[in-house]
C-alpha cells in the first residue's frame, strides 16, 4: 500500500524522488548496519541500449568510494532520459577481486566467468563501472529505483520473463537474484559466477528477440571479500594505535638553463655548502625558484657552463660554477661527458674542485646518491688547495648538460660500482667455502682400500712394505 502510495505521488508529479540518502522510511536496523558495516564496498555495473546516458566516471581513481550521493548523480539522468524498463542483478556476494580472480583480465578469455557480462559491456552504447560503492548506497537502490520509476520491484527469473510482456513506455523494475558460494573450494566461486554470467546472457538475449530497449545493473548485496586496506574506508575507521601520517616529500623542479631550448638540467634532494665551520642549506634557495640567477651560464656542443649566484650568502654574493666537457673517445666510438671542475666565487677569489669523476655517455645524465667534498661521502670533489675553507655535499645529485630533450633528464649513469663490500665479502666467503669442500673431496678421493687379506686357514701373510 505505501508503495503504491509513493508511486501515485510520482506519476501525480507532486512529488521529488529522494536522492539515496534521502529515505527517513529506512528501518533503523538497516542504518546502523550499513555505519557498522561502512567499510564495506561492492562493485556496480551498468550498461544500456541507449547512447550517451554516462559520461567517464571523473572520481573513479584508485581508493574512490562511490558514495550515495555520487550514485545519484550517475542514475538520474539515465533514469530520466534513457529506457523505461530497468534490470537489477542482485548477488548475494561479488567483490572486485572476483573480476580479478575469475576474470579474463590477463587475456584468458576462454578461461572468464563472465564472458557475456564483458560481451554485453563491449557492444552496449553506454556503460558504466564503479569499482568500490559504499554498501550503503547499494542497501537503498531498490528502493531509490522503486521511487525513481514509479514501479514496484518485480522478482523474476528466467522463465517467468520470458512470459513477460514488456512495453517500452511503461516503466518496469526487473530484480533476479543470483546466489554466490561460501565454498573454500577454488574451483566452486568460479562454477557459481560462470552459472550467474549465462543467466545474464539468457536475460539479455530474451529481450534482444524482444527488442526491448533497457538498463541493466549488477552489484551485490553485500561483498565476497571484506576490505582490508584501512585509507580506502570510506568515512575512516578512526586511528589505528601509533598510526601517523606522513606527507610525501615535495619534489622541485630542477634547475634549467635555456637559450633555444633547455641545455643544462641540474637537481639535487639537498644542496649544502660550508664556508670554514658554518653550513648552509640552499636547497629551497635552488630548486623550484624562478628567479634563480644563472647570469654567466653558457652552452655549445663542447663546453657547458652552469652559474648559480646567491646575492647575500655568508655577507656577500657568491657564485658556484659547474663546467661540464663534451668529448669523443674513439676507443668506445661515443661521446662522453665530464664535470672538469666545480669553481665558487666569492670576494675576488676563486676556490676550484676537481670533479673529474663525475663522468658518463654524452647521451645520459649522471646521479649519484653523494656527491661531496668530505671523505665520509666518497670524496668526488677534490679541493685543489689543502685544507680548503669551503666544503660542498649534494644529496641524490643528477647533471646532465647535452643531448637533453625537453626537462625531463635522460637515463641516468650511476656512479655507485657494481661490486659493493658486501658482493666481495660473499664472494671470498664463497670461494673460501669451495676451497674447503675441494679440499674434502680429494682427500676422499685419494683414500686406499687393502688389496691384500690375511686367510686364518693358511700361513700369516707378510707385509715388507705398503705402497
Amino acid at each position: 500500500m505505501m508503495a503504491a502510495t509513493a508511486a501515485t505521488r510520482v506519476r501525480a508529479g507532486t512529488r521529488r524522488a529522494p536522492a539515496l540518502c534521502q529515505m527517513p522510511w529506512l528501518p533503523l536496523m538497516l542504518v546502523a548496519a550499513a555505519a557498522a558495516s561502512s567499510e564495506q564496498q561492492v562493485p556496480l555495473v551498468l550498461w544500456s541500449s541507449d547512447r550517451g546516458l554516462w559520461a567517464p566516471a571523473a572520481d573513479t581513481h584508485e581508493g574512490h568510494i562511490t558514495s550515495d550521493m555520487q550514485l545519484s548523480t550517475y542514475l538520474d539522468p539515465a533514469l530520466e532520459l534513457g529506457p523505461r524498463n530497468v534490470l537489477l542483478f542482485l548477488q548475494d556476494k561479488l567483490s572486485i577481486e572476483d573480476f580479478t580472480a575469475y576474470g579474463g583480465v590477463f587475456g584468458n578469455k576462454q578461461d572468464s566467468a563472465f564472458s557475456n557480462l564483458e560481451n554485453a559491456l563491449d557492444l552496449a552504447p553506454s556503460s558504466l563501472v564503479l569499482p568500490a560503492v559504499d554498501w550503503y548506497a547499494i542497501s537503498t537502490l531498490t528502493t531509490y529505483l522503486q521511487e525513481k520509476l514509479g514501479a514496484s520491484p518485480l522478482h523474476v527469473d528466467l522463465a517467468t520473463l520470458r512470459e513477460l510482456k514488456l512495453n517500452a513506455s511503461i516503466p518496469a523494475l526487473l530484480l533476479i537474484r543470483l546466489p554466490y558460494t561460501a565454498s573454500s573450494g577454488l574451483m566452486a566461486p568460479k562454477e557459481v559466477l560462470t552459472g550467474n554470467d549465462e543467466v545474464i546472457g539468457q536475460v539479455l538475449s530474451t529481450l534482444k528477440s524482444e527488442d526491448i530497449p533497457y538498463t541493466a545493473g549488477l552489484t551485490a548485496v553485500r561483498p565476497s571479500r571484506v576490505a582490508r586496506d584501512v585509507a580506502m574506508v570510506t568515512g575512516g575507521l578512526g586511528r589505528q594505535l601509533l598510526q601517523r601520517t606522513v606527507a610525501p616529500p615535495a619534489i622541485n623542479a630542477p634547475v634549467s638553463y635555456n637559450d633555444t631550448a633547455p641545455r643544462i638540467l641540474f637537481w639535487a634532494q639537498n644542496f649544502s655548502v660550508a664556508y670554514g665551520e658554518h653550513w648552509e642549506d640552499l636547497t629551497s634557495r635552488t630548486f623550484g625558484v624562478q628567479d634563480l640567477n644563472l647570469t654567466g651560464s653558457s652552452w655549445n656542443d663542447s663546453i657547458a657552463r652552469l652559474a648559480l649566484t646567491y646575492d647575500s650568502l655568508f655577507g656577500t654574493m657568491v657564485t658556484f660554477k659547474f663546467t661540464l666537457a663534451n668529448r669523443f673517445y674513439p676507443v668506445s666510438a661515443r661521446h662522453w661527458f665530464t664535470l672538469e671542475n666545480l669553481e665558487i666565487h666569492s670576494n675576488g677569489s676563486v676556490a676550484y674542485f676537481n670533479a673529474s669523476q663525475v663522468t658518463g655517455p654524452s647521451i645520459y645524465s649522471f646521479h649519484c646518491e653523494h656527491v661531496s667534498s668530505e671523505n665520509k661521502d666518497g670524496n668526488l670533489l677534490v679541493p685543489d688547495t689543502q685544507p680548503s675553507l669551503w666544503q660542498m655535499t649534494f644529496r641524490d645529485f643528477q647533471i646532465q648538460a647535452f643531448n637533453v630533450t625537453g626537462e625531463q633528464f635522460s637515463y641516468a649513469s650511476d656512479c655507485a660500482g657494481f661490486f659493493s663490500p658486501g658482493i666481495w665479502m660473499g664472494l671470498l666467503t664463497s670461494l673460501f667455502m669451495l676451497f674447503i669442500f675441494t679440499y674434502g673431496l680429494h682427500m676422499i678421493l685419494s683414500l686406499k682400500t687393502m688389496d691384500r687379506f690375511d686367510d686364518h686357514k693358511g700361513p700369516t701373510i707378510v707385509l715388507t712394505q705398503i705402497v
